[in-house]
């Protein structure tokens, strides 16, 4: 069975063990012996002795051939030196520390250890065997170790790629997720220098002007560039020399073909070899990935420079989306100010509509154009953000204009102020034309600072002619856009249906009072006419009373004519006096009477005896006479004696228009909170003009009374005065052989 050098040499000392068997004479050498020292001197493995001192230190003693090849120290030269002596003091602590380890376990150990010798790092591979004494002391170790270098290069090859691969990941997940660029580029400059383990990475932004300025910085010290405009050839660069992706790679300042002046200016940043790579968006360079090693001298590898270029891409890609991301943010913010502008416009026709909406209802409702046209100033003043607003009306012949209304803020009061049209002329001429105007002022009075105002007037008009202007001063010199005038335009067209519809109702006021005056006037005459025509009507009904107390029977009876005589006095008398009567009630309902006294009444026990009153008339023209009355109604209140006129004056009316054979009919009804009461005959149907007309005073139907019945022609005019003076209404329908009264009192 084959054994390991560590083995042999383990056997060897058994042997032997006071002797000092590696490197030394040795006065008896066995065939054993032998065996072991040749396959020490000719074996691939690294074999190394230490000595354990009695203090516990320890001191090289002897290496084998393979490792004074592998380290570049020859066996005499270490022999006696400790671990201080040939390594670092941190490789020199670590290998103690292995030493020790050996020792208080006091059994082989094995490890991986990176250790440099003569400036070479390298990786090994290690075994280290404990040898004891005769009293169990271990006083020396044996150590085999293999050269395991190309193992860990190819381990962190691998481990870099692997880190390279997550570092271009990072950005691109940032990239993907729309970080922001700062935050990208500052996690990408901290990444990127522990990966490549320098002083600083830096990214270089250039300036429209040229120079540059570093927006991101990762250092090892405290001296950060951040935020420093620097102008150096290394930094700003020519385009030219970063085309094609070119970058530029310094392992030592002081070896590379530079100029005295660069060198000076590298030196004082504490730069001894950098990599500068081209950032690019698009096809133009937009700044610089910079590495920097300050220490010492550097050798840049290929793999460290192709990672900068791929990150110099990202970073480029990252540029491009941020700045697409901006655009985005700008279109987003522009469409946001468009919206809120197109808000602020609809919310200003959405108040420009209220205004016009008030202007027209207060126009319809309270026909006051003063308090239209002031409320308007006020308004368009509040609404515009306006300084004054003020109406001027032209006067006829349209050579003066006086300021009607007005509301300032702060300028001085107008209103009533006169002006001529000549004095102002190219002012006033389009105007006059129907075009609105606007022009920059200088306010008047005096001002510790010039303030210029902007001025608008516009045109008040309609299709009869231009009646006045809308002005109006903003404390500013904005001007009026076209939409604020088509809307202004807008409140001017409703000014002027105020204006116009104002001296309407003027003109209207005028003649109604003509009219009234009239109508009074006619009343007038009528009671008079009364009063005079009730005096001679007395005086013949008393005559006609005396002649006939005077006269005995056989006297009357003598002459056969006299009693007809005496019976036309008597109705004539009858009948002149109830005419007076009705045209002194007429004439008092229409000047304006004193409230009916209303009371409450049982209608259906109420309207029964009134109804029956008229059977007696109604069976001598052989008429049907019907009633129809709801149980269901409640008390009405009315004024008694005017109701049993209306009642008593349309049954009379419609019993003397009623032919043999047909029917009188009188009903109440309740519709809703109204009392229905419903009067009329069959065998009757009036025409639309007849319909139209039923109501004037002094109109009759004569040809559709068969009884040839006389009456004064007032009752139908009489009775609809009455039924409005006690609240209600009445209409007439007449169809189908049938025609129809009906009133109506609401509950």
């Amino acid at each position: 069975m084959n054994k390991n050098p560590a083995e042999s040499t383990m056997e060897l000392t058994k042997l032997s063990p006071p002797q000092i068997i590696f490197g030394t004479e040795v006065e008896e050498k066995n065939s054993s012996e032998q065996f072991l020292l040749s396959m020490y001197d000719s074996v691939q493995a690294s074999i190394f002795v230490v000595d354990v001192l009695e203090d516990g230190d320890f001191q090289y003693v002897a290496l084998n051939p393979t490792h004074e090849r592998w380290i570049g120290i020859r066996s005499d030269d270490l022999r006696g030196k400790k671990p201080e002596d040939i390594l670092s003091p941190i490789d020199a602590a670590r290998v103690r520390q292995h030493y020790a380890d050996c020792v208080l376990f006091g059994k082989t150990i094995s490890y991986e250890q990176c250790l440099k010798f003569q400036g070479v790092t390298t990786w090994w591979s290690t075994t280290l065997t404990p040898l004891r004494d005769t009293n169990s002391r271990i006083y020396r170790l044996i150590g085999t170790s293999s050269n395991i270098t190309p193992v860990k290069q190819a381990q962190e090859a691998v481990g870099l790629q692997v880190e390279r691969e997550q570092l271009l990941e990072a950005i691109a997940e940032r990239i993907h997720q729309s970080v922001e660029l700062e935050t990208i580029l500052h996690q990408t400059t901290i990444e990127l220098r522990q990966f490549l383990n320098c002083d600083r990475i830096l990214v270089y932004r250039f300036q429209a002007d040229g120079s540059g300025v570093i927006v991101a910085a990762s250092v090892a010290a405290s001296d950060s560039l951040l935020g420093k405009n620097i102008i150096d050839p290394c930094f700003s660069g020519n385009p030219e020399n970063y085309g094609q992706g070119c970058i530029q790679v310094i392992e030592d300042i002081y070896a590379a073909d530079l100029h005295p002046y660069h060198i000076d200016f590298l030196a004082s940043l504490q730069i001894r070899a950098n990599v500068v790579v081209p950032i690019f968006q698009e096809q133009n360079m937009w700044g610089l990935l910079i590495a920097h090693h300050c220490q010492e001298s550097r050798q840049w590898q290929q793999a460290e420079t192709g990672l900068l270029k791929q990150l110099a891409t990202q970073i480029g890609i990252a540029v491009q989306q941020a700045e697409l991301r901006q655009q985005f943010k700008d279109l987003k913010t522009e469409i946001e100010l468009q919206k809120q502008k197109h808000k602020n416009q609809l919310q200003q026709v959405r108040n420009f509509q209220a205004l016009v909406r008030r202007m027209t209802e207060q126009i319809r409702d309270r026909l006051d154009e003063a308090q239209v046209l002031q409320t308007v100033t006020q308004e368009l003043t509040e609404l515009l953000n306006l300084e004054r607003c003020q109406i001027e009306l032209y006067s006829p012949c349209q050579t003066l204009v006086t300021i009607a209304y007005e509301y300032s803020i702060n300028l001085p009061q107008c209103q009533e102020l006169t002006r001529q049209i000549t004095d102002r002329l190219e002012v006033y001429q389009p105007l006059l034309q129907k075009q609105p105007l606007q022009f920059l002022e200088v306010a008047p009075g005096w001002q510790p600072k010039l303030l210029v105002m902007s001025q608008m007037a516009c045109p008040i008009f309609d299709t009869q002619g231009i009646l006045g202007n809308l002005w109006l001063t903003r404390p500013s010199q904005e001007a009026f856009d076209e939409f604020e005038i088509e809307l202004v335009q807008q409140v001017a067209n409703e000014c002027a249906i105020a204006i116009r519809q104002a001296q309407l109702y003027q003109q209207t006021q005028t003649q109604v009072k003509e009219l009234e005056n009239c109508d009074r006037l006619k009343n007038q005459f009528l009671r008079n006419l009364s009063q005079e025509l009730r005096t001679p009507i007395t005086s013949i009904s008393l005559a006609v009373q005396t002649l006939e107390s005077v006269l005995t029977p056989a006297e009357i009876l003598e002459i056969e004519i006299v009693p007809q005589l005496l019976q036309i006095l008597h109705n004539e008398c009858a009948r002149e006096s109830k005419l007076i009567n009705d045209l002194l009630k007429l004439t008092y309902l229409e000047a304006e009477p004193e409230p009916p006294t209303l009371i409450a009444i049982d209608l259906q026990s109420w309207l029964q005896p009134i109804v029956e009153s008229f059977r007696d008339l109604t069976n001598c023209q052989r008429q049907q006479l019907k009633l129809s009355l709801d149980s269901a109604l409640p008390p009405l209140e009315t004024d008694i004696t005017d109701m049993e006129r209306i009642i008593t004056e349309l049954l009379n009316h419609v019993c003397k228009y009623t032919p043999a054979g047909e029917s009188v009919t009188v009903s109440t009804h309740l519709r809703g909170d109204a009392v229905e009461l419903n009067i009329s005959n069959s065998g009757l149907e009036l025409t639309s003009n007849e319909l139209s007309r039923i109501f004037e005073p002094f109109y009759h139907l004569s040809k559709h009374d068969p009884w040839k019945h006389s009456g004064t022609g007032l009752e139908l005019a009489l009775v609809q005065k009455m039924v409005r003076h006690l609240g209600g209404s009445i209409d007439v329908e007449s169809g189908a052989g049938q025609t129809t009264f009906t009133i109506k009192f609401s509950l």
